[in-house]
């Protein structure tokens, strides 16, 4: 064969496998389009799954809101009782334990209370019979019936008459009880009164005027105003004495609630939410509100925790979370649960969760620091027992379930998980000392007064009336952790404060000695 026509058979079969080739890239353009349009397909459709797993998510979240508020179901757990068929030593051979001896009880079974705590008055009750001669009858028996009278709200005008009197050229009189509030005739009482109906009992002044008339006395509403918000002015370094009193703890919690307030619009008055936030030392038991133009922003309560370098408990809010890195920084177990609950009994993986951190409550409720002889140190050595094998078992759960390609975003289970995986260091931390508290309920039930005021009020009246109740929740809620009657202690506290010359400078010492935990009654 010449070598013309080799090299002529050899282009023809070049131009063949290159036609052959030029055909299989186009094949394979035409799958890779096709795998390209199969991959959008799934994508889109993943997208809409999310979307209508995103709307299902909402519509269940307001029917499960309604159906907390129609239920209002308490999420105390209660630890199982182990139930045993066989004897035990102390179990009476086997026979039922004698139930506990009852109490006194009333013709109608209820249970008496002797009410040692009221004013007791007496009356001898005789006869009415107009034959009775008390000269004549015998006494065979005596027999006392109570009766529990209420007097309503008493309302004293006290007159102080004055005397003056001149003894050797000199001018000398009478000195009356000073009033708190210069030009006013209202005694701290009567303005404790009124702190203690709005603050403590969360009534409307609008309506604690209305009960004052029902009693006896006619006020105005802007005299209740004005009374308080004069007492504002005296309380203003009581108020700034607590927020630093809190700090000197090495233990604090803190939280953050909303309630209306008017402000002012373009086109007249509105309201707006206005956020709370309050802070509280846990082992001095202070308590401090306080209100910045009703922000929710960072700013507010890093402005106000500044170079504190203890230990803070709360929630999962980004504010708090940002805390870590200058402190030591606890989660709330409670907040967690709310999220796995929040998924659904029939949801048994969050369930599953659900019941371990159940466990973790039960074994802490073994035991009870200042009961028995039980110590912190005692309490850190229990949990250093029972704790790792429990936080081991969830941390396992949340690691395979957020591997889980399965598990949508924006579904609950998605949020619970993550949420809890966030809060992880933070959870560990709180079984590092005997002390700290599982959960940040006591914030959550100091909140419940804003929470009262918020369904009874509405709304604050300004900004500055919000500010007000931050302060006189302060000292409400610090008076109720220490077991002190509010309407006392703002009565002694009202006329000593007054009494401080305003001239004088000011000593945050001296008003630290009247804040609650170290007040002293008079």
């Amino acid at each position: 064969m010449k070598k013309d026509e080799i090299i002529s058979m050899l282009q023809q079969q070049i131009a063949f496998l290159q036609q052959q080739l030029k055909d299989a890239l186009c094949q394979l353009g035409e799958s890779n389009r096709k795998v390209d349009e199969l991959l959008r397909e799934v994508s889109d459709l993943r997208e809409l799954l999310v979307r209508k797993n995103a709307e299902e998510q909402k519509q269940r979240n307001i029917i499960k809101g309604l159906t907390k508020i129609q239920q209002n179901k308490s999420e105390k757990q209660t630890p199982p009782v182990a139930v045993s068929n066989e004897s035990s030593p102390d179990s009476n051979d086997g026979q039922a334990t004698p139930e506990p001896k009852p109490r006194e009880k009333t013709n109608y079974g209820a249970r008496r209370k002797e009410h040692y705590e009221v004013e007791i008055e007496e009356e001898d009750v005789y006869p009415t019979d107009s034959r009775f001669d008390e000269m004549k009858a015998r006494l065979i028996d005596t027999r006392d019936v109570v009766r529990y009278i209420l007097v309503p709200m008493r309302f004293i005008k006290k007159i102080y008459h004055v005397h003056v009197y001149t003894q050797d050229g000199t001018v000398m009189e009478g000195k009356a009880p000073l009033a708190p509030l210069q030009g006013s005739n209202y005694d701290g009482s009567f303005i404790a009164g009124i702190a203690q109906l709005r603050y403590i009992y969360s009534m409307p002044v609008e309506r604690i005027v209305k009960y004052f008339s029902e009693n006896g006395f006619d006020m105005d509403k802007g005299t209740a105003h004005g009374l308080l918000r004069k007492t504002e002015a005296i309380f203003e370094n009581l108020y700034k004495a607590m927020g630093l009193a809190v700090k000197e703890d090495d233990y604090l919690a803190g939280d953050e609630t909303y309630h209306r307030v008017l402000v002012k619009m373009p086109d007249g008055k509105g309201s707006k939410k206005g956020y709370i936030w309050v802070v509280t030392a846990i082992h001095t038991g202070l308590v401090y509100y306080f209100y910045h133009d009703g922000s929710r922003g960072q700013d507010v309560i890093l402005n106000y925790i500044g170079d504190y370098g203890g230990t803070f408990q709360s929630d999962g809010f980004s504010p708090y979370r940002k805390m870590a890195a200058q402190l030591t920084r606890l989660s709330c177990l409670q907040h967690v649960k709310r999220k796995f609950l929040d998924c659904g009994d029939d949801d048994e993986e969050a369930q599953a969760i659900v019941r371990l951190i159940n466990e973790l409550y039960q074994m802490e409720h073994q035991h009870k620091i200042g009961i028995d002889g039980w110590t912190v140190e005692k309490n850190l050595r229990w949990r250093r027992k029972y704790a790792p094998r429990i936080l081991k078992k969830i941390r396992e759960k949340l690691d395979r379930l957020a591997a889980d390609p399965e598990m949508l975003p924006k579904s609950d289970r998605y949020n619970a998980v993550h949420y809890m995986l966030n809060e992880w260091d933070a959870i560990e931390n709180i079984f590092t000392r005997g002390d700290y508290n599982l959960d940040n309920n006591l914030v959550e039930r100091l909140n419940r007064y804003i929470s009262l005021s918020r369904r009874n009020s509405l709304f604050f009246g300004s900004h500055k009336g919000a500010e007000r109740a931050a302060m006189f929740y302060s000292l409400a809620c610090s008076c109720r952790l220490q077991n002190i009657n509010f309407f006392e202690y703002i009565s002694d506290v009202i006329n000593r404060a007054a009494a401080i010359p305003p001239k004088k400078p000011i000593d945050i010492q001296e008003y630290r000695e009247l804040l609650p935990d170290r007040w002293k009654k008079r």
